[in-house]
């Protein structure tokens, strides 16, 4: 049959622009579904059976190898440690999902439909016996009325959740705000502004899907899947909520053994590992392996950095608006990226479990650990928490704190000051530093000071507090130096603190990785020399993944060598991260570690170098091997619209319009205002 002149003509047009898009295109960050991957079980060890009796070593049968663990749900948790379950169901940890019945509901929901108006949504919460609805307008435009299946959280927000037929689990538009005036808010609409129907962020848009952006943090043993053939989602679990086997791992293979050992008990793990436990969640973060793949999600027992990036003060290329100017978090839900730059941690060693308890244990409120009746009856929860590292500077009192007041007394009211937004509420700081007054008038940073002394300037709040506290100015530079480097107001300036920032070994290894790919976006090739100078002493492998991405957005080829060891780095983000940038240099020592990151099975689920050897491929005009690393990126991250998009083009050189239809198609399903997609469509001739 033969090709029609028009479609001959949107085939040439659409294959220019492919070209164009493979080589400008690197693949961007990762988090997806995949094939679930088996792990090889641990080698036993031989034992030696020598002996001054004996001594020519005797072989012993090698320990059977233990069966793989599996989550049980904490019900069978509850048969042996009844107390333990009693007190976790009391914990908010334990409604961080619940069902929508009258028992968790706490919107108001009426017969006749709760009214909500917002600049750009409506919404009507009604009841209909022992059915939750909202009716609102879905992604044609029109009103229509979905039922809520299940509700997020309860103590401060409420989400309620509906399940669309394609198996998606969407947020929807407006939540329950419990801590304010007890009314329906849009939270979205407050963070984003108005969203039309293609916003990325209006209610029915995948980026509002709860597979996507809630149930990783909100359910225990989460296993999420895509048909991409029918385009339908599939979501087990373990349990609703943050239940046992989030924080002590599978439970398997405990509750059939009984053993101690087969289950993980968070206050004896080392200090990172049990870090980790709670970082897993507070904190947003890249994941290394996809969103989807279950097999190589999380376990208690790991390090953060073995599975996680945390985010900070950029997503992507994008400038991130959860930060303040001096790297703080200024959102809730950061509290890891918080503690982690404070001195608590980076001297002290301070985690979550420092101050706060299991929520199985009996704890003040935010599980914060409780008081004795002796501590409690001359300190505060709080300021008992910090007297474990500051006896000497807590039993100063009023001496120390230089205020009469009551709230005042408590560490937290100077230190960790109820400056980070929840949107609608605020909580408190966990960077745990001194106030910075100046950072106010410079950098727009809140302090502590004027939290409390709001008619006062800020020039005079730090004028009163070096009076008190002449040595806080020695501790007031870092601030001022990190929002002298990060602020986009000094960014033309900004050249000398942030390689300041960069090679100071002192500094916190996020703020420091930060400040490289800062320094690799404003001041391009002139930032190479101080990025390489960092990557020679860089012993945290999230700094030396930043400053491989930061090399490699400005071009940096004379880095080459500096790189190349990073192929057998023991970090898995270094090494993808070195093979990735190598190979956008055109450096083939590159390749072979591409295809062994592609194909071991231990590192197959890896999104990223299969679109990187698609782009190889093109490069050499190799369709076959494109098409097949491409699908095979999308096996793994189903919704990544980029990826849609350059396969489209695949296909469409190919002469496979419908292919390219339908995944162009795929791409608008995940990314409703992606340009390259409609695009495409829009020169393609009607089928």
């Amino acid at each position: 049959m033969r090709t029609s002149r028009p479609v001959l003509v949107a085939l040439a047009v659409v294959a220019v622009l492919a070209v164009g898009l493979f080589f400008a295109l690197r693949p961007a960050a990762t988090s997806a579904p995949s094939v679930p991957v088996t792990r090889a079980a641990t080698p036993p060890s031989v034992l030696d059976a020598g002996s001054p009796a004996a001594p020519v070593p005797v072989k012993t049968a090698a320990a059977p190898a233990k069966p793989p663990n599996h989550f049980v749900g904490s019900e069978v948790c509850a048969d042996c440690h009844e107390e333990q379950h009693t007190g976790w169901k009391h914990d908010w940890h334990a409604r961080a999902l619940s069902p929508a019945t009258k028992q968790y509901a706490v919107g108001t929901f009426t017969g006749a439909g709760t009214h909500f108006k917002g600049e750009s949504s409506e919404a009507w919460m009604r009841r209909d016996g022992g059915k939750y609805l909202m009716r609102t307008r879905g992604a044609d435009g029109n009103l229509g009325e979905w039922p809520v299946q299940w509700l997020v959280g309860g103590k401060r927000m409420q989400d309620p959740i509906t399940l669309l037929p394609d198996g998606r689990w969407q947020v929807l538009p407006v939540y329950f705000h419990v801590t304010g005036k007890g009314e329906w808010v849009d939270y979205s609409e407050k963070k984003q502004g108005p969203l039309a129907p293609d916003h990325p962020f209006f209610w029915a848009n995948f980026r509002r899907s709860a597979q996507h952006a809630c149930l990783d943090c909100h359910v225990t043993g989460l296993d999420a899947r895509y048909d991409r053939a029918n385009h339908q989602w599939t979501t087990t679990f373990a349990d609703a909520g943050v239940a046992c086997e989030s924080c002590h791992g599978q439970g398997g293979r405990h509750a059939e053994s009984q053993e101690a050992a087969d289950i993980v008990q968070p206050a004896k793990l080392g200090a990172a590992e049990g870090f980790a436990v709670c970082a897993q969640c507070h904190g947003p973060r890249r994941t290394l392996f996809p969103m989807l793949d279950a097999a190589h999600r999380y376990q208690p027992g790991q390090r953060y950095e073995a599975n996680y990036q945390p985010m900070v003060l950029l997503v992507g290329n994008e400038r991130s608006g959860d930060f303040f100017s001096d790297g703080r978090p200024s959102t809730s839900s950061f509290e890891y990226q918080a503690l982690i730059q404070s001195k608590c941690h980076t001297q002290g060693g301070a985690t979550c479990l420092t101050c706060h308890t299991a929520p199985h244990d009996p704890h003040a409120p935010n599980e914060v650990k409780p008081l004795t009746k002796a501590v409690a009856a001359r300190t505060s929860a709080n300021a008992a928490t910090c007297q474990g590292c500051h006896a000497e500077v807590v039993a100063q009192g009023d001496k120390h704190t230089h205020h009469k007041a009551a709230a005042a007394q408590d560490c937290i009211a100077c230190h960790m000051p109820p400056v980070v937004s929840g949107v609608l509420d605020h909580f408190a700081d966990h960077t745990l530093d001194v106030p910075v007054p100046q950072n106010s008038a410079r950098h727009d940073v809140p302090n502590a000071c004027n939290a409390c002394h709001t008619k006062e300037t800020p020039d005079a709040m730090g004028q009163a507090l070096t009076k008190w506290w002449p040595q806080a100015a020695q501790r007031q530079q870092r601030r001022l130096r990190l929002a002298d480097a990060f602020d986009e107001k000094t960014a033309a300036q900004s050249r000398g603190p942030l390689e300041a920032v960069l090679a100071d070994t002192t500094e916190a290894g996020t703020l420091r990785g930060a400040a490289a790919k800062f320094l690799a976006r404003r001041f391009k090739r002139e930032a190479v020399p101080a990025l390489r100078a960092g990557l020679k002493g860089a012993t945290d492998s999230t700094l030396r993944s930043d400053l491989i991405d930061a090399l490699g957005s400005v071009n940096a080829r004379e880095a080459t060598e500096d790189l190349v060891p990073l192929l057998k780095d023991d970090s898995l983000w270094v090494r993808q991260g070195a093979a990735l940038t190598l190979a956008s240099f055109g450096d083939a020592r590159a390749m072979p570690a591409l295809e062994s990151l592609a194909n071991q099975p231990e590192t197959s689920g890896l999104v990223q170098p299969h679109v990187m050897l698609g782009q190889l491929a093109m490069r050499k005009r190799d369709v076959v091997t494109a098409t097949r690393e491409f699908e095979r990126a999308l096996d793994l991250q189903p919704y990544n619209a980029d990826v849609l998009v350059r396969l489209a083009d695949l296909y469409m050189v190919q002469g496979n319009v419908a292919k390219g239809r339908e995944r162009l198609e795929e791409a608008l399903r995940f990314d409703p205002q992606s340009r390259s997609a409609k695009q495409r469509l829009g020169m393609m001739p009607a089928p």
